[in-house]
């Protein structure tokens, strides 16, 4: 399956919704450090419902533990005004799909280490800031497992 990466989220509810979705989806959840909440939180845990147990979560002290630790062989940062439209991507099983902070994104430094051709973007209307990054993740996680057609993995 895919891994997701997210790199400092801010908002509880948000990473909550990815730890659900990635427990429906198979996916694997990597944690980059600092998190802007603890993940005993209980707008995390509201938002997650039961679904904690059935993820697969992991927390890094910093993305390049992150990295090392998975070892994908494709990384993919999706980011607003990402040169590649993250639906023109042929997924594989193993890639990474790495989204930055709430607020921020990624930083300039980051996005600098990814390939431009591995940079996503999300089309939206001309003018508008971003998506809400748990609906963004999971529109990217849902086109990339639909192109593996919904292929099953244990967990």
């Amino acid at each position: 399956m895919f891994d997701i990466i997210l790199y400092a989220p801010e908002i509880p509810p948000n990473t909550g919704n990815v730890i659900r979705l990635t427990a429906n989806s198979g996916c694997r959840l990597h944690l980059v450090h600092p998190l802007g909440f603890d993940l005993s939180d209980a707008q995390v845990r509201r938002a997650g419902l039961d679904y904690h147990q059935m993820a697969r979560v992991r927390e890094y002290p910093d993305l390049a533990t992150c990295l090392a630790a998975v070892a994908p062989p494709r990384l993919y940062a999706i980011e607003t005004g990402g040169a590649m439209r993250y639906s023109e991507v042929r997924f594989r099983p193993g890639d990474a799909l790495l989204f930055g902070r709430e607020t921020t994104g990624l930083p300039a430094e980051v996005l600098a280490s990814v390939p431009p051709g591995q940079v996503l973007g999300i089309p939206m209307r001309p003018g508008n800031r971003s998506l809400n990054l748990s609906n963004s993740v999971a529109l990217v996680v849902y086109e990339a497992w639909r192109q593996n057609d919904f292929a099953m993995e244990s967990p």
